[in-house]
């Protein structure tokens, strides 16, 4: 048994590096041992490791480290695209030869054969659509028009010009400094995709973490359909409590069977729960995509909104305790109003009680958010007559 519990801390320690990395930055997580090892993994380990290079090889090597750094994280390149679809490829090839040879089974008929290959192929075409279309470059050319089609709210978004492009900057847009190009209605840049996500091709990347997550989804669940084959077919169950005397009940079967099960299917039952999980994360991340969308609002805008919404708490503070020392001053001076009864005191708001509010004039119901997203403003005919002036 010391083998199998290896596995399943194996198992737990991989999901918490990996939801380490993805999530470590989320709020629920803020001040845990998971936004510590985000932390420690994206910034702490690397800086050990430049220290540690320049320690034993010299200044040299801390110069070949940042030139690397610099290709993967500052430019576009295709390395995390290779990266996906060899991991892709690799999982898809494992599932095919440690299982195919199961279907059709118990409960599996052999039309998974193909339907499976049917789901990566849309998989992969998803994924060439996202990294290779145009995500809204704003150009000279067009400028004009998506200045129109996004007015400025004063609020996040003002009227000013891009220094690299020297060119109004439309609201809803930035200035990708990888891509070195503005984008409308600029989300945030995708390393996987090596490719802005912008107001042309989020539909794709939105379609791209759906049909992944039922993709991992389909494979677990085809995966436990097959070792739930295996296990009726070879009367594990009949044999544990007949001929080993096993109690008929989950909780004395369940060790016995994942014993079994690891025993003789060990890649099949690492792949369904790798995929499970994956399936578990995208779904998370698709589902605050979509909040997202149904909001009208990027991921760019909630880091502009969250430092507007603290700009202006701080400055209601300010003027709460501002207020509350000249009313201190006043009543020192004799200058200060009757005392107001307790009564009204207790009853009256407090100034620092004051909500910010997130005046969002880009989101105009779920209904127009989705049309906006499905069919981008740049796209239909109230904004294509005027690219031809």
């Amino acid at each position: 048994m010391a083998v199998e519990w290896l596995l399943v801390g194996y198992v737990l320690l991989t999901q918490l590096v990996v939801i380490s990395i993805l999530c470590g930055r989320w709020p629920i997580f803020r001040g845990t041992i998971v936004e510590k090892i985000h932390h420690f993994i994206n910034i702490g380990a690397y800086d050990y490791f430049l220290r540690f290079a320049v320690t034993v090889f010299g200044s040299r090597a801390r110069d070949v480290i940042l030139s690397v750094e610099h290709y993967c994280c500052d430019q576009p390149n295709p390395t995390l695209q290779i990266l996906y679809l060899a991991i892709f490829g690799v999982i898809y090839v494992l599932l095919a030869k440690s299982s195919f040879v199961y279907i059709p089974g118990h409960y599996v008929s052999g039309v998974h054969r193909y339907t499976s290959l049917l789901g990566v192929g849309v998989g992969v075409l998803l994924f060439l659509l996202t990294s290779f279309s145009d995500p809204g470059t704003i150009k000279a050319e067009n400028v004009s028009e998506y200045l129109s089609a996004y007015p400025y709210d004063n609020i996040i978004y003002t009227e000013k010009e891009c220094s690299t492009c020297k060119i109004p900057r439309p609201a809803r847009s930035k200035h990708c400094h990888i891509c070195d190009r503005c984008v409308a209605r600029f989300d945030h840049h995708c390393g996987w995709m090596n490719n802005c996500i912008g107001e042309k091709n989020t539909r794709y990347f939105l379609a791209f973490l759906l049909w992944h997550s039922f993709l991992c989804l389909y494979g677990a669940v085809g995966l436990g359909l097959i070792l739930s084959g295996e296990l009726k077919e070879q009367r594990v169950i009949y044999l544990l409590t007949v001929y080993y005397r096993v109690e008929n009940s989950f909780y004395c079967l369940s060790p016995h069977v994942m014993q079994w099960l690891l025993a003789s299917y060990n890649t099949q039952v690492l792949l369904m729960v790798f995929l499970a999980f994956v399936s578990f994360l995208l779904a998370g991340f698709f589902g605050y995509n979509a909040h997202l969308c149904l909001t009208n609002t990027t991921t760019n805008e909630t880091f502009k909104w969250q430092e507007y919404i603290s700009w202006r708490r701080k400055l209601n503070e300010a003027k709460a305790s501002s207020a509350a020392l000249k009313a201190s001053i006043c009543a020192m001076n004799g200058e200060g109003k009757p005392p107001e009864s307790k009564w009204k005191v207790f009853f009256r708001e407090s100034p620092l009680k004051n909500v910010v509010v997130k005046d969002n004039i880009y989101d105009q119901g779920v209904f127009h958010n989705l049309l906006e997203i499905m069919c981008p403003l740049s796209g239909r005919a109230s904004f294509m007559p005027k690219k031809s002036k």
